[in-house]
């Protein structure tokens, strides 16, 4: 494959979208879908095509990136999609899936002649925006050098596991490492609520923490955005209570039994059903709060 390629972007929600903008500054031809036009249409502006389908979006392209809600999302826009595929072309499933969902996103991919990569990213708003996300991929060796101009435009690193992506390794290692990003969004806002009840300026928690083992960049962002009220969304409590599901489901099915991530989730759903779903992540602060 050439260095500049036609992607679709199916899925242009906060990552999506920020993933084509850095395809579009790339050089590539870009063409984007979402199921709510309106998040697509301003995507046009930095040089991206907006289809009106999948179909339409992914018609003669040499990689479909699929960013969206979850498994089922992935799969029914990709179903829709199917008359405009091309036997060939590369699949890179970045969605949060989980891991039942892949055996039949990968299905598709093989019944579509399509070559499929599980590739998931770590990463929020900011790293998006700034293409730096850490890319988790698994998929066929032949697939690596093809999609290497791709991965740059998004992402600072990609993580190569062994594995031909079928199996959803690269999607199992991402719910390992959002559950403990998860456990320090719940463990920032659970420990600034007990400051707020206790009467104990938070200012004081962030200083006995600075610069020893248990300080890290995370803990001030999300203390930071609680203490200044500013929840412009990085990462969605909505986003993040599915995740948070994913893990605990994954888990159970392996018979593992994960109390501090069930916790977790249903701090998200409490805040979601608070009204908080479109905020950050970071106001499951509320959770301890309102009822």
């Amino acid at each position: 494959m050439p260095d500049q390629l036609a992607v679709a972007v199916l899925g242009t929600g906060i990552m999506g979208a920020a993933m084509a903008r850095n395809l579009c500054r790339a050089g590539h031809d870009v063409r984007v879908w979402n199921r709510t036009p309106a998040k697509a249409e301003p995507l046009a502006a930095d040089g991206a095509t907006v289809a009106a389908t999948p179909a339409e979006a992914v018609a003669d392209a040499d990689v479909v990136l699929t960013m969206l809600y979850d498994g089922p999302a992935a799969l029914e826009a990709m179903t829709a999609a199917s008359p405009g595929l091309r036997p060939g072309a590369i699949w890179l499933q970045s969605t949060t899936a989980g891991v039942e969902a892949i055996a039949p996103l990968a299905d598709l991919a093989r019944r579509q002649g399509l070559v499929f990569v599980d590739a998931p990213v770590l990463g929020t708003k900011a790293p998006a925006e700034d293409g730096e996300l850490l890319i988790l991929a698994a998929g066929p060796e032949e697939a690596r050098t093809p999609l290497a101009p791709v991965l740059d435009a998004v992402g600072r690193r990609t993580v190569w596991l062994s594995d031909d992506g079928t199996t959803g390794a690269a999607s199992r290692l991402k719910l390992v490492c959002n559950s403990w990003v998860l456990a320090l969004t719940n463990g920032t806002a659970e420990a600034l609520s007990l400051a707020k009840g206790l009467g104990v300026d938070p200012q004081y928690f962030l200083e006995a923490m600075a610069g020893g083992s248990l300080d890290c960049g995370y803990l001030h962002a999300k203390a930071a955005a609680i203490m200044r009220d500013d929840y412009t969304p990085s990462f969605s409590v909505t986003t993040a209570g599915k995740d948070a599901r994913l893990i605990v489901e994954a888990g159970a099915a392996e018979g593992v039994r994960l109390d501090v991530a069930a916790a977790g989730a249903e701090r998200f759903r409490r805040a979601e059903a608070q009204g908080h779903g479109d905020k950050d992540m970071a106001a499951t602060y509320f959770a301890s709060f309102e009822s």
